[in-house]
């Protein structure tokens, strides 16, 4: 089939209802169009006039492709061909009366080779735009469109055909005239402008405004008093954006005498109309015109401007609605046109309205401050002080909608220089509040109203925000820092913690980095955290780390007499009944001492002389005197602090301090006897009695024995797997912390404190190699260190290890599991008294005698009637039970060392040396009491039961057992096949290998079919065709190959359609399993057969499709060499290309697969190599470049386009697609 062919297959194709398929067949054409455009054109010329009377979608389709052809290869195309498309596109638009597709296809066409032969088509065009004679809907439409796709092409022009069009206004009566010719006015209006902007390219510059402007005002005069009243919506829109563009043509007089009349006429379009954007942007162009000629009589209409564009910026915006966007962008715009006129009056209007409660009035009012600030700046720039003090009253809206605009004017303001004034500290404050705003919705909901501002929403936008003007606005380094610091301490800032921090940090490092003077704080000015204390009272937490924090900072504080002040007030205020205020002010002085000890120390020793620790009388002496508790716990916090002070102060200065100063001030406050006073003299009903005569007991009585560390085997067990933790810190730490437990494990023991153990210190030669750590050695050496645990703390080690098995950290796991492997090796003997039985021997136990117990219920005579009611149950149970049992030994008998024996009423002694041999026997109790004397007279002959009960036979046993079922039993097969299926998904292979088989022997009788059991055995079958073990999958394949005999009928070839979607692809996957055998020449016209089946069913449902290509590509590979096989593979071809992008990604796999496997018979050592180097199946494939690469071959060596033109006609529009885009890149 040649490229003429191919192009008329497309071209009849252009009919397709589809419209993927419409647009597929414009891009293949386009395809071929682009190597030999004037060869299809001419083709698109001869179809459209040999079929005069084609569908309009079909005439349009191929309309559309020589718009295509004609875009992208204009230079290419001969002239005389240019000729004739014009044309035949000005008689295809102009032939009848108006069909807008049709016709606008045509138009296209014209404005596309407008682009480069503008007089041709002008001379075609004017040619049919006559003076006195109302021209085509269309004509008038062409030029509108030439002037915007060709301004310099067209301009020239526009005055000659303003001249010709005036006449024609008045003689237009129906609507869509007057629209198009108002179109056309605006278009022109906008192509004169560009022109005359670009004056340097045009290629006359001599041209004018003033050569327009007598037409343009003509025309601006009979739109504006005539059609603006249209009752027509559309007609009215189009044309008030005529007369905006017309406006800027007008001479100055004309337009100043027409403003008073013309800007109510379009405000009073607003309320008649319900889409505002053409409006505002005619509204926008007016004043943008009387702007420029510097209007006097503007300002006289500037409040009625006013009054309407705000409560066009208030109307809620629609971001999903482009219209409404663009119309509150063009209001804005108005806003900016008039700020540069009257900046004053503009500014006051704005912030009037901003007084004004109503959200939707200050939101709208807030969006045109934002929008002033941002693009009026010198216009603004002497109003900053007056607007930062206006937007305070917004600033306290509890509108959230009110807050996110205001966030938005900050931020603009920000930009700007707003915020070094006075009073932006406020603005800073008013984001960091709202970047600690709690959530509105607890986690899981979600707002009713799409349009609602949620809290989580504006802590969002606050966050960004202060990170924007952290990085971004460069100005503002100074206002942010160090005033940011004061918002971490508060506690209604604490949820901005975060992006505090994180500004914070920005703005250091920027100052630290650019060596910025001010990076230093002077603390002495800015110390004033402790003012924030109390608010901390009901968070301990929070206020020990505020201590902690308030000591940080007294360390740089280089103010000693500022120093001894914050200290002071930390002392005196702090609340020292509470445990953990007490130990944070220790922390906090601790800390400062680092840098300030003498002044520390002075302090604490002038606060130990204080009066805090005095007991002093009440007022008038009518309360007691000050209880002893308070002053104790007083003394606690003191000593605390001199504990910390001696943690964190310079060694080198703090050594001969301690006699001197710290023990010193501590011995006068530390007794015994008051920390026993100060408790509640009844009972040791409180901690503090009972440690403190312990405490003085131990004192008293040093020699006594040494208790044991008993936490040892926890510690260790939770430390040891952490020595081969990911993260290098952690592994030495771990290391360090285990050799100074073994340590203090040997002081316990009662060596001395200069004992060295070898085993413990081989630990730390092993922290210099934790870089890049041995594990084996890790695991090694934790382990030989378990040996020196005590015994009785054994057990704690392996229950803590047990826990790290489930660690977080893959490695810290395999620890726990190798230590504790050793350890169990080396003294497992001492645990083996905490296990009471072995797990197995009481699992195997309860399954034996279980069974035993059953066999021994069915032997009494009164349970036939459960036995055949309850029968499809227990047969599957114990069908099961029996499958489990093959191969397993009941337990030895630890007291005799004998096989273990049972006894059951009626039966002799015997021993239960298998476990099977009694299941089997409790199966065979049951069909004596459910009467199946035939199913047990054909499984006795066939010495089933011996089958059933040995491992290596087991199988067949079962066989037999589903063969005798299905032909003495069948009625019953139903409940049974029911109750088993659950046991095809159970973890036990022995149990899906029994059940599998039972069902695979099932297949092989025609009973299931009569049953209607069929389809639900075979969907298990190939369900477990994917099974994990060996054997399942073995069986369920004999079982589906059964079915050819069970069910000859579900496999005969006539019957293939009738069968279901299921069988038809287990057949497929049966056949192609077994290929191996079709070799014989006697079958080749089957496997022929089989093969066009294959290619038919490709368009069947995804799983058949699946299997059919699976089956052509392995009948395929006997087929080399076959004239038969090749035309079928020519055939298919182009199907599997197709298939290749397929949704399913099992069908893409087969693809793959076949094509692969059929490369070699279609005849290219090309294709071939293509098949086999880019179709794998775990590899994606760029399917584009692909069918690219892929289609200079097959053009050559096969049959391929007569293929496409048939999948042409496919029903599948996919496929049809697909076909048209493989037309396209063939050639």
């Amino acid at each position: 089939m040649d490229e003429t062919d191919v192009t008329l297959a497309l071209l009849d194709a252009a009919t397709d209802k589809d419209a993927e398929v419409q647009e597929q067949v414009r891009k293949s054409m386009l395809t071929l169009g682009k190597q030999q455009p004037d060869r299809v054109l001419a083709m698109c010329q001869d179809y459209l006039m040999k079929h005069p009377k084609l569908v309009v979608t079909h005439r349009v389709v191929i309309l559309q492709t020589i718009e295509l052809i004609v875009g992208c290869r204009i230079e290419e195309i001969s002239y005389p061909r240019i000729k004739s498309i014009i044309s035949l596109a000005s008689d295809e638009m102009t032939r009848s009366k108006v069909i807008p597709d049709w016709q606008q296809a045509a138009s296209n066409i014209l404005v596309a080779v407008g682009n480069k032969h503008i007089n041709d088509i002008m001379e075609e065009i004017l040619s049919k735009f006559q003076p006195g004679l109302l021209p085509h809907f269309f004509v008038v439409q062409t030029l509108a469109n030439l002037s915007d796709s060709n301004v310099y092409g067209m301009v020239p022009f526009l005055n000659a055909i303003l001249g010709t069009m005036l006449p024609m206004l008045s003689m237009a009566k129906q609507d869509n005239m007057k629209w198009v010719f108002s179109s056309a006015l605006c278009h022109f209006s906008d192509s004169i402008l560009e022109y005359l902007a670009n004056l340097d390219k045009a290629p006359d510059p001599t041209v004018r405004k003033d050569t327009f402007s007598s037409e343009i005002y003509a025309a601006f005069d009979i739109l504006f008093n005539n059609w603006l009243q249209s009752r027509e919506s559309k007609l009215r829109l189009t044309v008030a954006e005529a007369v905006g563009s017309m406006c800027h043509l007008m001479t100055s007089d004309k337009l100043e005498e027409q403003i008073p009349k013309l800007i109510p006429s379009i405000l009073s379009l607003y309320k008649k109309n319900n889409e505002h954007y053409i409006i505002s942007k005619s509204l926008c162009q007016v004043i943008d015109a009387s702007v420029n000629m510097g209007s006097r009589v503007l300002e006289t209409q500037l409040d009625s401007l006013l009054f309407a564009l705000h409560q066009q910026v208030s109307a809620p915006v629609d971001y999903s609605n482009p219209p409404t966007v663009k119309n509150h962008n063009e209001v804005l715009r108005c806003f900016s046109l008039l700020a540069n006129s009257f900046p004053d009056r503009l500014v006051i209007f704005v912030l009037q309205k901003l007084e004004n409660s109503n959200e939707r009035s200050r939101v709208g009012s807030l969006a045109v401050l934002r929008h002033l600030i941002n693009s009026s700046t010198s216009t603004m720039e002497g109003k900053k002080l007056l607007i930062l003090a206006s937007i305070r009253q917004p600033m306290a809206d509890h509108s959230n909608k009110v807050k996110k605009r205001v966030i938005q004017v900050i931020s603009a303001m920000a930009h700007h220089g707003y915020l070094e004034l006075e009073g932006g500290e406020l603005l800073v404050r008013f984001i960091v509040q709202h970047c600690a705003l709690h959530d509105t919705y607890q986690r899981g909901q979600r707002p009713t109203d799409p349009e609602e501002v949620t809290n989580e929403s504006l802590r969002a936008m606050c966050d960004n925000t202060l990170h924007l003007l952290t990085t971004t606005v460069g100005r503002l380094a100074d206002v942010l820092w160090p005033k940011l610091l004061y918002f971490l301490t508060p506690p209604q800032f604490s949820n901005a913690t975060t992006p505090l921090c994180k500004s914070l940090i920005e703005l250091g490092n920027k100052k630290k980095n650019n060596q910025d003077p001010s990076f230093n704080i002077d603390f002495t000015q800015e110390a004033e955290s402790t003012r924030y204390l109390s608010t901390y009272n009901n968070a301990l937490e929070e206020k020990s780390f505020l201590y902690r924090c308030i000591g940080v900072t007294l360390q740089q504080c280089f103010n000693k007499e500022l120093v001894k002040k914050q200290l002071q007030e930390i002392l005196l205020t702090a609340r020292h009944n509470d445990a953990i205020e007490r130990e944070g002010v220790a922390m906090g002085v601790g800390l400062c001492a680092n840098s300030h000890l003498e002044g520390t120390l002075a302090k604490l020793d002038e606060f130990g002389k204080s009066d805090a620790f005095k007991k002093s009388p009440s007022i008038f002496n009518l309360l007691k005197e000050r209880n002893d508790v308070e002053v104790e716990k007083v003394k606690s916090t003191l000593i605390l602090c001199y504990g910390q002070v001696a943690l964190n102060a310079p060694p080198e200065k703090i050594l001969n301090r301690i006699d001197q100063d710290i023990l010193r001030c501590i011995s006068k406050h530390f007794n015994t006897k008051d920390f026993i006073k100060a408790e509640p003299a009844d009972s040791l009903r409180t901690p503090v009695r009972p440690l403190v005569m312990a405490t003085c007991a131990n004192l008293m009585y040093p020699s006594s024995n040494m208790v044991s560390f008993h936490n040892l085997g926890a510690l260790l067990g939770r430390l040891s797997p952490r020595c081969s933790d990911p993260h290098p810190a952690v592994r030495t730490a771990a290391v360090d912390c285990i050799y100074t437990l073994l340590y203090i494990q040997l002081r316990y023991e009662g060596f001395s404190l200069d004992y060295k153990d070898e085993a413990v210190d081989s630990l730390l030669p092993l922290k210099d190699r934790l870089e890049n750590p041995d594990h084996s050695v890790l695991y090694k050496t934790c382990s030989d260190l378990t040996k020196r645990l005590p015994q009785q703390q054994l057990s704690t080690l392996v229950f803590m290890l047990f826990e790290g098995l489930v660690d977080s950290q893959t490695n810290c796991c395999r620890a726990s599991s190798v230590i504790l492997n050793t350890l169990l090796k080396n003294r497992g003997g001492g645990l083996q008294e905490l296990v009471a039985h072995r797990y197995t021997d009481t699992h195997t136990d309860t399954h034996t005698y279980s069974s035993v117990g059953f066999c021994k219920l069915l032997l009494n005579g009164q349970t036939q009637e459960p036995a055949v009611s309850l029968f499809p149950r227990l047969f599957s149970c114990l069908t099961v039970r029996l499958g489990a049992s093959v191969g397993v030994s009941a337990p030895k008998d630890n007291n005799t060392k004998h096989t273990a024996s049972v006894h059951v009423a009626g039966w002799a002694s015997f021993p239960l040396y298998s476990v099977s041999v009694v299941a089997a026997d409790a199966l065979r109790i049951l069909l004596a009491r459910a009467q199946l004397d035939e199913v047990m007279k054909r499984l006795d002959e066939d010495n089933a039961w011996d089958a059933m009960k040995e491992q290596n036979t087991h199988i067949t046993g079962v066989t037999l057992l589903a063969r005798a079922m299905s032909k003495h039993a069948g009625p019953r097969l139903p409940a049974i096949v029911e109750c088993l299926c659950p046991s095809l998904n159970n973890i036990y292979e022995c149990q899906r290998i029994t059940v599998t088989a039972f069902f695979s022997e099932l297949l092989n009788h025609h009973v299931v079919t009569e049953l209607m059991l069929i389809d639900v055995l075979m969907n298990n079958m190939m369900e477990r065709i994917s099974d994990p073990c060996c054997t399942v999958r073995m069986l369920s394949v004999r079982g589906l190959g059964n079915i050819a005999v069970g069910s000859p009928e579900k496999v005969q070839y006539s019957h293939i359609y009738n069968s279901t979607s299921s069988l038809t692809a287990n057949i497929f996957y049966l056949v192609s399993f077994n290929y191996s055998e079709l070799r014989s020449p006697s079958v080749l016209w089957l496997c022929s057969a089989v093969f066009i089946q294959c290619s038919v069913l490709i368009q069947e449902n995804d799983e058949i499709r699946c299997a059919s290509i699976h089956l052509m590509g392995n009948l395929s590979k006997f087929g080399s060499g076959e004239p038969v096989f090749k035309d079928q593979i020519h055939n298919v071809l182009v199907s599997l290309l197709l298939h290749l992008v397929d949704p399913n990604p099992q069908v893409v796999k087969a693809c793959k697969y076949a094509m692969r496997v059929c490369a070699p018979v279609v005849g290219s050592e090309q294709i071939t190599a293509m098949f086999q180097n880019h179709l794998h199946d775990d590899k994606s494939l760029h399917y584009g470049e692909f069918i690219n690469d892929l289609t200079k071959y097959l053009v050559r060596h096969t049959q391929a386009n007569r293929s496409l033109v048939m999948l042409l006609q496919d029903p599948d529009p996919v496929v049809r697609v697909k076909a048209a885009e493989a037309m396209g890149r063939f050639h």
